[in-house]
């Protein structure tokens, strides 16, 4: 919401204020202000002139030089480039030594021309060119004739203006209108409020004798009014209602569509005119539309519409879209005499639905939505005859045509003193308690101790004991509510164990050197359950916004490989990312998604590159095995994982390998299948994915910490010939089996296939270290032990190379 302070000051006293006191105080009373706007902000020497002749430039097909009268005894010369400059026109320059939008105008030359300032369009000065009206989009700004020349612009535009940008919640729709923020100044500063005079002179004419009014819908349409406006003469709105207008975000017609719209800004109640000969039926009918009726908006666009909108019919056609936006067919134009006011209480439920099914928003649906105050419909309606009799000399006809089954009753709330107070943790006194409801303009009468509250109809967010606490809490000042310590036994916060592992897993895959992504939990069909540790009935939106986001995720790496494509088309060279997310797994005894964490991985391009030192080195499957590993020693657990050859879709047969923790899969890591990174345009690409659920689950024992050895280690290699199918992690459990405790690490360091080997044949070759850390070991200590590994090797089928 924009809010004047010029336009506010009519309704409440806020002079001795400046704007950003104000501003602080509304925003310490519950509603912010997002921001102070000072209009004449980086304008200076602004001056109304008069155009006295204009003549073609002869250097340039689009300028003229004008001569312009600023009161002076001599003519300006400025040179202008806009279509609509014409001789006789009043028009805003700024003089030399000015300032428009920050910069400075100085006496110049254009084409050899001198120019003494420049004269300005309403967009040079600040004014959003959406709200710009249609006459003076493209050119100048033309100002009416009765301004005397050399007047100061910036006071003629009020441009010496302030605007509040006001932030509001939901709850608070009575601050969309300029009367509800006067009555939320009044209560902060307790001043008092002047309200709109809306009193106006009628003809003996009758309303109801020409036009009648009926609702069939009176569920969601239970008040409706129409007055009738006869002669008015359209025209330019006044250039004070275009002002107001512009500075609220939107853009003047005309009068009658200009005060319309104004009163939706003062009232907060949207009104809508129709032109009264186009009606053609003197008739007025609120109904349901019929499924698949159309009618053209204001917009010019041909709306269908549902059998659940609502919509104003003169008795056979829909002339307008209840609550959301008129019709073409009897809008106001140039040649209306005649007018029809509606001001209407549209249920704000089906405004919302007609506005979502229409996919049409407006400044009177926002409101309708967040709900009006019934109390003002009638008001409004005669406040807009009011002003339509004063600025387009209208003949406002006798009396107001209504249908109203609508209760405008108050909501009442009864609440206790000390309910408030033990709330608050307050001594706020009974006193204060009703002097300050009575600033907000609530009916308030202490009884037996209580407060019994009629809560004014504007204010519909006021329903509950507590919505009475909230509105004393914050006129009273929530700076004033007494700092106090917590009784009891405070518990100090701390991560929990899986807050703490999962922490532990970003920083780490961090400092591998992985970005972290952040994909959809929703997919397709067909990816759904691609690359998932394991499956489970998917889950389906009743209504996805498209098939490619309509299915919950089994799997974290559909996404994660989407986005290594996305990095490397746009010519990265590398993309290293992991994600830790949910996959969605069945559902719960209560019928939701059944959540287990994971966390993934996908790595392709450069690992190593360092073009100075020669040293270059992609990624491969070992390095993000090594990333894994290195993973699992952090968490305390690598010594009960192992890895088998593992079997995956989309994955390469020779090329993936089965987690396990104690036995049991956990999860993989592999190299994609080569046809899927064919399809996908990558080159060697490798992923992994974990159930963080089971590792969260995995009993972890206290770290151990053992002294720095004394003794030192011996270490012996061997090379093994085995079957090519023979894994290493094979022969790596027969020799820890018969290493027994001396032997402390055992790694691989060489596999060899190819010449001199026979075929269906490999060599592997092991590094094992012998150690003791209570004695230097002997050479016999050793040989008898690595014998043992060594015979153990050879019963299960291992030849010494």
């Amino acid at each position: 919401m924009l809010v004047s302070l010029k336009w506010l000051s009519q309704y409440v006293d806020i002079d001795g204020l400046e704007p950003e006191e104000l501003a602080e105080k509304i925003t310490r009373s519950g509603i912010e202000v997002e921001a102070v706007n000072h209009l004449s902000k980086g304008l200076k020497k602004l001056q109304v002139g008069q155009i006295k002749e204009a003549v073609p430039h002869p250097d340039s097909d689009h300028l003229n030089i004008c001569q312009v009268d600023f009161g002076e005894e001599e003519l300006s010369q400025i040179v202008c480039g806009a279509p609509n400059v014409e001789v006789g026109q009043k028009i805003v320059a700024v003089r030399p030594n000015g300032y428009v939008g920050g910069k400075k105008i100085k006496k110049g030359k254009l084409r050899g021309t001198v120019s003494m300032g420049m004269i300005c369009s309403l967009q040079e000065l600040g004014v959003d060119s959406k709200v710009v009206p249609k006459a003076y989009a493209d050119g100048i700004y033309v100002v009416s004739d009765d301004v005397p020349v050399g007047s100061d612009a910036i006071e003629v535009l009020g441009l010496d203006d302030v605007v509040l940008e006001l932030g509001l919640t939901p709850n608070r729709a009575d601050a969309l209108s300029m009367l509800g923020v006067a009555y939320e100044v009044a209560a902060i500063l307790e001043r008092d409020i002047k309200l709109p005079e809306t009193a106006h002179p009628t003809t003996n004419e009758k309303a109801s004798d020409f036009i009648k009014v009926a609702v069939e819908a009176t569920d969601v349409n239970p008040m409706y009014t129409a007055k009738v406006v006869k002669n008015v003469k359209i025209a330019e709105s006044p250039l004070w209602l275009q002002q107001r207008l512009m500075m609220s975000g939107i853009r003047p017609l005309n009068n009658v569509v200009d005060i319309t719209n104004y009163i939706l800004l003062e009232y907060g109640q949207p009104l809508h005119a129709f032109d009264y000969d186009k009606l053609a039926t003197g008739e007025i009918v609120v109904r349901l539309a019929k499924e698949g009726e159309k009618i053209t908006t204001l917009d010019e666009k041909e709306r269908t519409l549902k059998a659940s909108n609502l919509v104003i019919t003169n008795g056979k056609d829909p002339v307008a879209v209840a609550g959301v936006m008129g019709g073409y067919d009897s809008e106001v134009t140039a040649e209306t005499t005649t007018v029809v006011i509606e001001s209407a209480y549209f249920d704000g439920l089906s405004v919302r639905y007609t506005s979502k099914d229409l996919g049409l928003r407006s400044e009177a649906s926002a409101r309708y939505e967040k709900g009006i105050d019934p109390n003002r419909v009638m008001p409004a309606a005669e406040r807009a005859a009011q002003l339509m009799a004063e600025l387009a000399g209208g003949d406002v006809l006798e009396g107001i045509v209504t249908v109203d089954e609508l209760d405008k009753e108050p909501a009442r709330v009864v609440v206790s003193p000390d309910f408030i107070n033990n709330r608050l943790g307050m001594k706020i006194s009974l006193n204060e308690m009703v002097t300050i409801l009575q600033r907000l303009r609530f009916d308030v009468e202490p009884a037996n101790g209580l407060l019994i509250i009629d809560a004014p109809t504007r204010r519909q967010d006021i329903k509950i004991e507590e919505d009475i606490v909230e509105e004393i809490a914050r006129l009273y000042g929530y700076d004033e509510i007494p700092k106090t310590f917590p009784v009891g036994p405070v518990t100090p916060g701390r991560l929990t164990r899986n807050q703490q592992i999962r922490r532990t897993i970003r920083r780490q895959l961090q400092d591998a050197g992985l970005y972290q992504a952040l994909t959809y939990s929703l997919t397709s069909d067909e990816l759904a359950q691609k690359y998932a540790l394991k499956t489970a009935p998917t889950t389906r939106l009743l209504m996805p916004m498209s098939e490619e986001h309509s299915t919950l995720r089994q799997s974290l790496l559909p996404h994660l490989i989407e986005s290594v494509v996305y990095n490397v088309s746009r010519q990265a060279d590398a993309a290293t990312l992991y994600e830790i997310g949910s996959v969605f797994l069945g559902q719960t005894e209560e019928g939701l998604p059944l959540e287990e964490e994971h966390v993934a991985l996908a790595m392709t391009g450069k690992w190593i590159d360092n073009a100075w030192q020669g040293e270059h080195k992609t990624v491969d499957f070992y390095v993000l095995k090594g990333i894994v590993e290195s993973l699992f020693n952090t968490l305390s657990i690598s010594e009960r994982i192992s890895y088998v050859a593992g079997k995956v879709d989309g994955l390469h047969p020779g090329r993936t390998a089965d987690i396990l923790l104690d036995g049991e899969r956990i999860g993989f890591v592999g190299q994609l299948h080569p046809q899927e990174q064919k399809d996908l345009g990558l080159k060697d690409t490798f992923v992994a994915e974990i159930n963080l659920a089971q590792v969260f689950a995995a009993e972890v024992e206290s770290l151990q910490y053992v002294a720095v050895p004394r003794f030192p280690s011996i270490s012996r290699d061997i090379a093994l010939v085995v079957d090519r199918l023979t894994t290493a992690s094979s022969l790596e459990e027969v020799i820890t089996a018969a290493g027994g405790k001396l032997l402390k690490d055992v790694r691989v360091f060489d596999v060899y296939e190819g010449e001199h080997m026979e075929e269906g044949k490999k060599s592997i070759a092991f590094s094992l270290t012998y150690f003791d850390p209570e004695r230097t070991l002997t050479d016999e200590d050793v040989t008898a032990v690595h014998g043992q590994v060594v015979a153990a090797l050879q019963e299960n089928g291992a030849v010494l190379r």
